[in-house]
């Protein structure tokens, strides 16, 4: 399959909700190995269907040397109060800002055989679960902010140089 091109703030794709996959077809099969062979690349923790511009419930991860990937997910238990993480994303180049996550997160999901699937973690692991999940919702990291927070970060992307 291939590497595919990230989508960037602004492309509709990323506000749409994604929609449930068929976990057996050969089409969903296909849209794993391309969000696995996108996720491997250096400074990758995790990659959204919408990402590359399909709205489906579907996404790839790369952490700590772990990389795979989860179909139809939902969260199933976030633990802690939230912690503000330095947090970036591939669809908003170059910028990071102080964002809300749990410190613990666990989703549930299936793969390409239809068996479940959970992934769970701490730190980096807790802190992609729930950004991936957002795209999942249409919603970019961004949201997540607080309100003066929001307003800097959009004022950073006004002036970037790919917006």
């Amino acid at each position: 399959m291939s590497v595919r091109e990230i989508r960037v703030f602004g492309d509709p794709v990323l506000r749409e909700r994604a929609t449930p996959v068929d976990a057996t077809s050969p089409t969903t099969a296909a849209l794993v190995q391309d969000l696995l062979d996108t996720v491997r690349l250096p400074g990758r923790a995790g990659v959204a269907a919408c990402q590359i511009g399909v709205a489906k419930a579907a996404f790839s991860y790369n952490v700590d040397g772990e990389i795979g990937y989860v179909l139809n997910p939902r969260i199933d238990e976030v633990r802690g109060e939230p912690e503000l993480v330095d947090e970036g994303c591939l669809s908003v180049p170059e910028l990071g800002f102080p964002t809300p996550r749990h410190p613990f997160c666990r989703v549930i999901g299936v793969d390409t055989a239809g068996e479940e699937l959970v992934l769970e973690g701490e730190g980096l692991m807790a802190q992609m679960l729930q950004h991936e999940m957002a795209h999942l919702d249409g919603r970019l990291y961004l949201q997540a902010l607080d309100k003066e927070m929001r307003s800097i970060a959009m004022a950073e992307v006004r002036k970037a140089a790919w917006y």
